[in-house]
């Protein structure tokens, strides 16, 4: 992507930060607003690094003979030339299987996404059930899954050894553990 024309589409206002994360790459950067509003302060941001700023929609994505991208038409039918066209995904836990648990979901700032809420640990709602990794934290990679999933695992022992040790008890005081 280093020193080629390219084109952002915006999804929300997350994408105004991912513009200056483009403009690391190259000095040939156009935002495609797509409805996003900007405010003056962007404006005067987006000018200082000459980013252009395009407000007609997005209608197609346009490939060049060999089939690879050469650009972006407009509704007006202008054609934008990109060699990259960067657009935000929203980010959605995978948790299709979690259903029937009805987990307490939670919304990311600017609809980048949603995932399970969780407390300390993991923990959520619903007895029983912990949750960690990306299903909670949607940019955790590999490691920081990992240590979430290691974190949420040694709580629920410290819950079981407790439950344990309280069942325990109750039996060596002749009462009935309780459910």
């Amino acid at each position: 992507m280093r020193d080629q024309p390219i084109g952002n589409l915006a999804t929300g206002p997350a994408s105004i930060g991912h513009a200056f994360l483009l403009w690391q790459l190259t000095d040939d950067l156009t935002y495609s607003s797509h409805g996003t509003h900007l405010d003056e302060a962007t404006l005067a941001r987006f000018a200082a690094r000459n980013i252009r700023i395009v407000d007609t929609p997005v209608q197609e994505v346009v490939n060049n003979e060999e089939g690879t991208l050469a650009g972006v038409r407009l509704t007006d039918g202008q054609v934008v030339a990109r060699r990259v066209l960067a657009v935000a995904t929203r980010m959605e836990a995978r948790a299709e299987g979690l259903d029937g648990l009805k987990l307490p979901m939670r919304d990311l700032p600017d609809n980048m996404g949603r995932g399970i809420a969780t407390g300390m640990a993991g923990t959520t709602e619903v007895s029983g059930v912990w949750a960690a990794g990306n299903t909670t934290d949607l940019a955790a990679q590999v490691g920081a899954s990992a240590a979430a999933g290691t974190l949420a695992g040694a709580h629920i022992n410290s819950v079981l050894a407790t439950a344990d040790t309280d069942a325990a008890l109750a039996a060596a005081q002749g009462e009935a553990p309780a459910l």
